[in-house]
């Protein structure tokens, strides 16, 4: 295992993220399957794995849950731990106190060794800049009564919005998660806010390496090309290697489903291997390929406020996949489904648009699928 220095602490290079756990059944409401989970977090701390990522609202506020129970069979300084305070969410008003108490209690723990204000972007900014609330400054004050030992944030906001939040916070902030991966570099320009952030020596999590399994599957075509380069190496250890050539990285996370996944990440972080020249020019050249499709990361975030329970990244996974190569698939898959949970039953009313941090017109997405499909021959 690569091992990062951070502050003191010798953090695992892979993180284990706790937002994509195995379920019992499907859909975002599903159970965690604990004892798969548990099985993945023992296989991980047994090769080096030390850093552990969940927050509030994973898998319908499962996730804190799961992993507490799981993390409370080993010894306490033995891994870190993260979480988030879920300031996404669309509420009335916040007790910051309540809120971080009750995910203290959901991970039986007495401190979190990370914590993360969860998602700054242009939506909700203001609810932790409103005194009102006292969000960070509370969050501020639990650090320096070691209940929290390192404060950072995520984000999935524009250059300017983490700027401003920075320009306020900045000094109490030890890291800042953003999403990216060869695909972003590009289509979300995430090389502007990593060159902006290095530039401000503000040490980079990374999330959505793989960009929720998009960049771990491609078509024969593709993967060949990669194949010929190198062999050895997964589809998916392509995303995690151009990552490696970057600096100013800490921590890498992989929300990973099931043991395949897991010892692939294993294999890939017992060394560092950054991309050549070459082998980027092969990566520019089939993430080109690739920007017409929507960029769903499948964090669910939709699924919690859709009054239909539509499972809106499966839906638009079948959507790129269809608009991409229309075919017999999509509609065979969408046929399989009940009839109030296809596109048609989309009541266009916008909430997953609004918590969205793709800012993906979700609704207009889903009535070009239906149109797309009506116009189809059955498959």
């Amino acid at each position: 295992m690569i091992y990062q220095d951070f502050k003191n602490e010798k953090l695992s290079a892979l993180g284990f993220g706790g937002m994509r756990l195995p379920t019992i059944g499907e859909g975002f409401f599903a159970p965690v399957n604990q004892e798969e989970a548990a099985q993945m977090v023992d296989v991980a701390i047994k090769n080096g794995v030390n850093y552990f990522d969940t927050a509030y609202g994973y898998h319908g506020g499962d996730s804190e849950r799961a992993m507490g129970e799981i993390l409370k069979n080993y010894p306490r300084d033995s891994f870190y731990l993260a979480s988030k305070f879920p300031g996404y969410e669309v509420r009335e008003s916040w007790d910051a106190k309540a809120q971080f108490e009750e995910q203290l209690e959901k991970c039986g723990v007495d401190y979190f060794d990370f914590y993360l204000i969860h998602n700054v972007y242009e939506r909700n900014i203001e609810v932790y800049f409103d005194e009102r609330w006292g969000i960070v400054e509370y969050l501020i004050e639990q650090k320096k009564n070691g209940r929290i030992k390192h404060l950072g944030f995520s984000t999935h906001g524009l250059k300017p919005t983490i700027e401003r939040f920075l320009e306020r916070y900045g000094e109490h902030m030890e890291f800042c998660q953003i999403q990216l991966n060869y695909l972003d570099w590009k289509l979300q320009k995430a090389n502007e806010i990593y060159e902006m952030l290095v530039a401000k020596n503000i040490p980079i999590w990374v999330m959505e390496p793989v960009r929720g399994g998009a960049l771990a599957s491609f078509s024969e075509e593709n993967t060949n090309k990669l194949r010929e380069l190198r062999p050895n190496e997964s589809t998916a250890a392509w995303a995690f290697r151009f990552l490696q050539g970057l600096s100013g990285i800490k921590m890498i996370l992989s929300g990973m489903s099931n043991m395949e996944q897991l010892q692939d990440n294993l294999i890939t972080f017992e060394d560092s291997k950054p991309l050549n020249e070459k082998e980027l020019a092969v990566v520019e050249e089939i993430r080109d390929g690739m920007l017409t499709m929507l960029p769903c990361t499948a964090c669910k975030y939709c699924c919690s406020e859709c009054p239909q329970e539509l499972d809106i990244p499966t839906l638009l996974h079948h959507y790129n996949d269809h608009k991409f190569q229309p075919g017999f698939i999509a509609p065979m898959a969408i046929a399989g489904m009940a009839e109030d949970k296809r596109p048609s039953a989309c009541i266009e009313c916008g909430q997953c648009k609004q918590v969205c941090p793709q800012n993906i017109d979700i609704p207009a997405a889903l009535k070009d699928f239906q149109k797309m499909l009506d116009e189809d021959p059955a498959w």
